[in-house]
């Protein structure tokens, strides 16, 4: 829905509810919350039994409309996204990121900033818009000291989102659940009302968009007798009407819509951004935990994808091609390959076409993702002493995924190293980016590959051995024996005292090879050949120890031959071409 039309009866908002372990979301949530929805706290028996939440959790809270949202009578729904905070389920949280329109990240003020919030601002910076800081568990801080320790929180909190795009949201200090888990329900949360005002005041019209493919993420699938099979979810994008056709990929079937409800309230109709309830016809909700449905045959299954991306700024460490990278693509979270790219240098401040990959243009292999820390292409090096590291405006990556993901054109992907200890503080998130091309075809690297012009730079050197005559050197020490030097014929080369030359085919047995120079030698050049030759046949003529003596003068000047070419990554014929 656009903002500017007339607001609906209920508008739905969906807050993230972030933050580390135990830093009191769930109790924040239910504090919140009036209306649970069927995946609300902590259903599950071993989230309850541990204590801490193991899966998405969703609940809602209503409100009267904020004046900003419009004229007219209606609700505000709030829909709490409650993510886990538990290390190992950071994939939970990238796939609730993109249905986000606010978040709420969760301090505990007794504790600050913990490795885990950071990880959390870090996906709020990549999925939000806007964000709100709550300090939670303030009954914990001594009644007498209470107010300023808070206000020593909030500053230092300030100065933490100084340089994100948060910078200035507003700070809440609250006490969810005085007391603690085991406090009676008697005990009222403090700060609770006031936190609600400010959430209605940073409420805002959610750009909705009905049109497109029908896509929803099921965070929860459970059997009615009698009725069907229940699937809940946020739609992504488009919308869903009674009797429609939605298809489930995962189990590669389609299904009829049945019925539909939106916090127990049934409907015909849902789009972009609703909660919603599926009823289909019965299958087995155990095999779909968790999943995407869409509109039939929307949705596609790929082993390897183009994506454009930048890297995480708190993650320390290269990024470097071949490295393997936990892949968060959709609501898939697989392990997978990189190899980094980047425009040619020439084209490195060229503006890019945001959300597309042109296939006719030529890209610069890189050993890793070019960053003001990485100085790993030789042409950055030379910039680098000038004191400017010369860095493309966008950057890309071919991911190849171990097994397929199934997900939409253009979504978030999200790469880190979730196999790093948690109890070590630093940020396991490496990169973000988004998927521009998928490869549906398996054998992706004969069809799919070639057509992508990503090159190396290749620099091989020599030294001249002799003159022929005016017009041609024989070279040696670019090739070994064994090399065909065939397919060098014809490719050029520059010596070092400046004549261009051409590799004109092998000379003996023994990788040395004959260099026509078109425009003949200088001068010069063949009077400093011819030199260090004659010393050479003179060292022939004398003992063993006379010959090093002459080779290191020999050495002091040697004319070198330098071959400068490209030679594609992915073609099979392994052509060397030179411009």
């Amino acid at each position: 829905m656009a903002a500017g039309s007339a607001a609906p009866r209920v508008l739905n908002f969906n807050v993230g509810v972030l933050g580390h372990i135990d830093s009191g979301k769930t109790a924040l949530a239910r504090a919140l919350s009036t209306t649970g929805s069927t995946a609300a706290f902590d259903r599950a028996p071993q989230s309850r039994a541990r204590g801490i939440t193991l899966d998405l959790g969703f609940s809602c809270l209503r409100t009267a409309l904020p004046p900003q949202l419009g004229p007219g009578p209606g609700e505000l729904q709030f829909t709490l996204v409650d993510c886990p905070g538990h290390a190992s389920l950071i994939r939970t949280i990238i796939g609730g990121a993109q249905i986000i329109d606010l978040m709420m990240l969760v301090i505990d003020v007794t504790k600050g900033m913990q490795t885990q919030s950071a990880e959390c601002l870090v996906i709020g910076q990549i999925a939000c818009q806007k964000m709100v800081v709550v300090l939670n568990k303030i009954d914990l801080l001594p009644e007498g000291k209470r107010q300023s320790a808070i206000e020593k929180m909030t500053k230092k909190m300030q100065k933490t989102l100084e340089n994100t795009k948060f910078c200035g949201c507003p700070i809440v200090a609250v006490a969810a659940k005085p007391g603690g888990p085991e406090a009676p329900e008697s005990e009222n949360p403090l700060g609770v009302s006031e936190l609600i005002e400010v959430l209605k005041s940073q409420a805002y019209l959610p750009s909705r968009d009905p049109s497109g493919h029908f896509l929803m993420a099921v965070d929860h699938c459970f059997s009615i007798k009698g009725q069907g099979t229940v699937m809940t979810g946020t739609i992504l994008s488009g919308s869903v009407s009674l009797g429609d056709n939605v298809e489930i990929p995962a189990l590669k079937v389609t299904k009829k819509v049945k019925s539909m409800q939106m916090f127990h309230t049934p409907v015909t109709y849902a789009m972009q951004g609703d909660r919603v309830g599926i009823c289909v016809t019965q299958f087995d909700p155990k095999l779909l935990e968790r999943g995407l449905i869409c509109t039939p045959e929307s949705l596609h299954t790929i082993h390897a994808a183009i994506i454009s991306l930048k890297k995480i700024q708190y993650f320390r460490g290269a990024l470097q091609t071949k490295a393997k990278f936990h892949i968060t693509v959709g609501h898939e979270t697989v392990m997978g390959r990189v190899m980094f790219f980047s425009p040619a240098p020439a084209d490195f401040n060229e503006e890019i076409q945001e959300n597309d990959f042109d296939f006719e243009k030529d890209y610069l292999y890189q050993e890793e993702y070019l960053s003001k820390d990485s100085n790993s292409s030789e042409e950055n090096k030379e910039n680098d002493q000038a004191g400017e590291v010369q860095l493309p405006r966008q950057q890309w990556a071919l991911l190849e995924f171990e097994k397929p993901v199934t997900c939409p054109k253009l979504c978030l992907v999200i790469g880190s190293k979730l196999d790093t200890d948690i109890h070590t503080n630093t940020c396991r998130l490496a990169f973000h980016g988004v998927l521009l091309q998928g490869m549906e075809d398996k054998n992706y690297m004969e069809t799919f590959l070639p057509k992508l012009k990503v090159y190396k730079l290749k620099h091989k050197e020599g030294q001249v051995e002799r003159v022929m005559d005016d017009y041609s050197v024989i070279g040696r020490s670019l090739f070994k024996k064994e090399t065909n030097i065939q397919i060098f014929v014809g490719l050029k080369v520059k010596l070092s005292t400046g004549e261009d030359g051409i590799i004109d085919g092998g000379f003996g047995q023994s990788g040395k090879f004959k260099i026509r120079i078109p425009d003949g030698l200088k001068p010069d050049t063949k009077m400093l050949l011819t030199v260090a030759s004659k010393k050479k046949s003179k060292a022939g003529k004398g003992d063993a120890t006379k010959e090093d003596e002459s080779s290191k003068n020999d050495s002091a000047q040697p004319v070198t031959i330098s071959l400068l070419f490209k030679r594609y990554v992915f073609d099979t014929q392994k052509k060397m071409i030179q411009s």
